[in-house]
């Protein structure tokens, strides 16, 4: 298994509804661990890079003002196939296509207020959290709890 870090960022909605913890606790349940956490006010030239994939799309401006609204919290964990495994918990980007269990899938009712970005390659995924963390603020370490989580063959 092939271990991955992904960028995950809980939108202003997650904050503001206070559900920042359950999502936390949903990937550390599942067995990720997080190597980068922080809460932070998001700058439009931020915003206008991190979509910048969406920049000629109709919804360009309102993804941009939206996540600059209220604090986010970016996180970035570490697993085997971390970027599907995520991935596949947060669920379609459409809430009402999300199967129930799964964190849009729970949580959200509408796209444009979906709770959660998280990474959808591993290039992206680097860009992101180079993006997000810059050359700082991972931290690799070892869990007591790895060796009841994950398995010795590669």
């Amino acid at each position: 298994m092939k271990s991955q870090r992904t960028l995950v960022l809980i939108k202003p909605d997650g904050v503001q509804r206070q559900l920042v913890g359950r999502v936390i606790a949903r990937f550390e349940d599942r067995g990720l661990k997080i190597v980068g956490m922080r809460l932070t006010a998001v700058s439009r030239a931020l915003a206008e890079h991190h979509y910048a994939v969406h920049k000629e799309r109709p919804f360009f401006a309102s993804l941009v003002d939206f996540i600059t609204s209220s604090p986010v919290v970016a996180i970035v964990l570490e697993g085997p196939n971390a970027i599907p495994v995520v991935r596949s918990m947060v669920g379609a980007t459409k809430p009402h296509e999300s199967a129930p269990g799964t964190i849009r899938g729970d949580f959200a009712l509408e796209t444009a207020k979906n709770l959660i970005h998280a990474s959808d390659a591993e290039e992206t995924a680097a860009a992101e959290i180079q993006l997000w963390f810059g050359d700082g603020g991972l931290v690799g370490y070892e869990r007591a709890t790895d060796t009841w989580i994950l398995s010795d063959e590669a």
